[in-house]
């Protein structure tokens, strides 16, 4: 096929860094690209029998050929790739998504896998703000879940980053992830926190742990570099629609805490019901152990055997359960005290399992069938314990069996927290819309602070310098009024409110009309400068 030039409104343009290219060059010239380049032509145009779509195959003219252009021309990379087939995500707005796995779609295995320590939480944050589409994030770490809530330039790539970050630090293949994760955008992706942080994700429908959960990554995030505006707006929201779903519907009442279900699953396993006829040992005393021994307390469960690395906060708990005889062990009397024990509930940080069946295996024969309780993520117990005749293992998504007992007033509540949810999400998603306009607003009230204080300045000079102070005063603030008043009006015009019929699309056109009306065009676009920062980040 004859060579032919391709239209500048189909050019492709690739930006790297190789120096040794010759088709072009790049250089920065303060906040814009400057792209020197030669014109394309199109050397041949072949099918993909695949997709059914044509390929360009494009080269540079040589400085030789008499049809090149001897006139670099200076044009911002930005708008380039907005109008290349390459940079076609340049067009997204950047959005929220929550890339995740939970009980819903993963087994313990594999979650197990992906948590993530407390203390590597903002590291992790770091991490996945470096990547190269992704400008804000957040980690949710639970035993049951694993979910990362992050504003992205591009839905895809981000997607395709995180879930790549996901399988490194992890070990577990992109593929598997893959197969067991789940993708929420926007919307969908605010009411699924919202979900979360009132416990209608929860397997134990309502607990209440999750929301200390989620306040707990607003504490880890503040400082940390990438934990910003939208994230952390969406999880200081997150906080508040959970404190009222409790508040308004009561679906915290009753046993809805991970800790309290395992106490009540093996009270249905235990002869008549009672911890009175077993004996009880509790692996750990951090906040899980001790909801755990605070639980078995309340089914009456009076003496009880806490192995735990510390005795002090053994102490603390028995200091607070005084009619409960509660005996402290060290780590290394754990086999012993197993080997006592008829049930063993296990609720540690420990990375490594604390029973394997070959230890299992030598413990002396229990009253009854021995039971192991592990809600320890990453789990305590092996799982092939359970192989053992003597023995039963059940870890956190056998809890469902408890969850069963009382769903039809916990899904009641639920309906009820829907419609709380329903509201606080579209009240979030219009502040989320109005940070949209946030720059337009600044300069405009700039551009007319400088024609105010422009035309006052020459108002006191033509009026000479015997006007009091009283009068000054006097002009300045006629002048602000004015102003003011004026401004009311678009001001009003780019803020999200649907209850006076304005939503995002009109929100967008009038900032687009304003910009070009007053001249408040930026130097330099918002994503441009998103993309600028991204780049010199990735430089430190």
């Amino acid at each position: 096929m004859a060579s032919s030039l391709l239209p500048d409104s189909t050019m492709i343009i690739n930006l790297h860094s190789n120096s040794t290219a010759s088709s072009s060059s790049i250089a920065p010239i303060g906040s814009r690209i400057r792209v020197d380049f030669k014109p394309l032509t199109v050397r041949s145009l072949s099918s993909d029998p695949r997709s059914g779509c044509g390929h360009f195959r494009c080269q540079a003219q040589s400085d030789s050929d008499p049809r090149s252009v001897s006139n670099s021309s200076s044009v911002s990379a930005l708008q380039m790739l907005k109008t290349s087939a390459a940079g076609r995500y340049t067009k997204e707005k950047s959005g929220i998504m929550v890339i995740g796995l939970s009980f819903h779609t993963a087994p313990v295995e594999i979650r197990e896998k992906l948590s993530i320590p407390e203390a590597d939480l903002p590291q992790a944050i770091s991490e996945l703000c470096a990547l190269n589409h992704i400008e804000e994030a957040a980690v949710l770490s639970t035993c049951n879940r694993m979910e990362i809530y992050v504003v992205s330039l591009s839905q895809h790539r981000g997607v395709k980053e995180v879930t790549a970050w996901m399988s490194k630090v992890s070990g577990v293949s992109v593929s598997d992830i893959r197969h067991h994760q789940f993708l929420l955008y926007e919307k969908e992706a605010t009411k699924h926190l919202f979900e979360v942080s009132a416990g209608l994700d929860s397997l134990v429908l309502g607990e209440g742990q999750i929301l200390s959960q989620v306040k707990h990554v607003v504490k880890v995030g503040q400082g940390v570099p990438g934990f910003d505006r939208k994230i952390s707006g969406l999880f200081k929201h997150a906080i508040t629609v959970g404190k009222r779903v409790r508040t308004e519907t009561n679906i915290s009442s009753g046993s809805v805490s991970v800790s309290s279900a395992a106490v009540e699953l093996a009270q249905m396993k235990i002869p008549e019901n009672s911890y009175s006829s077993v004996r009880v040992l509790v692996v750990g005393a951090g906040k899980m152990g001790k909801l755990v021994i605070k639980h078995l307390v309340a089914k009456g469960c009076k003496n009880m055997v806490v192995v735990n690395r510390s005795e002090d906060r053994v102490s603390a708990i028995r200091e607070e359960f005084k009619d409960v005889e509660i005996v402290y062990q060290p780590f290394s009397e754990l086999m012993s005290c197993a080997s006592n024990s008829d049930v063993v509930f296990t609720c540690t940080a420990s990375e490594t399992l604390l029973f394997t069946k070959d230890q299992v295996q030598t413990l002396s024969k229990a009253l009854t069938q021995r039971l192991f309780v592990d809600i320890s993520v990453p789990r305590n117990v092996e799982s092939c314990v359970s192989d053992l005749e003597t023995t039963r293992v059940y870890n956190v998504d056998d809890l469902k069996e408890v969850v069963e007992a009382n769903k039809k007033d916990r899904l009641r509540k639920a309906e009820e927290a829907q419609l709380i949810i329903s509201d606080e999400v579209r009240e979030f998603e219009a502040w989320k819309d109005s940070l949209e306009t946030v720059p337009t607003i600044k300069k405009l009230r700039a551009y007319a602070e400088r024609i105010r204080a422009s035309e006052m300045e020459k108002c006191l000079a033509k009026m000479g310098s015997d006007v009091s102070k009283k009068n000054q005063k006097a002009i300045h603030e006629l002048s602000k009024g004015i102003v003011n008043k004026l401004l009311h009006g678009p001001m009003q015009h780019l803020r999200c409110d649907e209850t006076e019929g304005r939503f995002l699309n009109e929100i967008i056109e009038n900032m687009h009309a304003l910009n070009r009306i007053f001249g408040l065009e930026m130097e330099i676009s918002i994503l441009e400068e998103k993309i600028r920062s991204k780049m010199e980040r990735s430089q430190v």
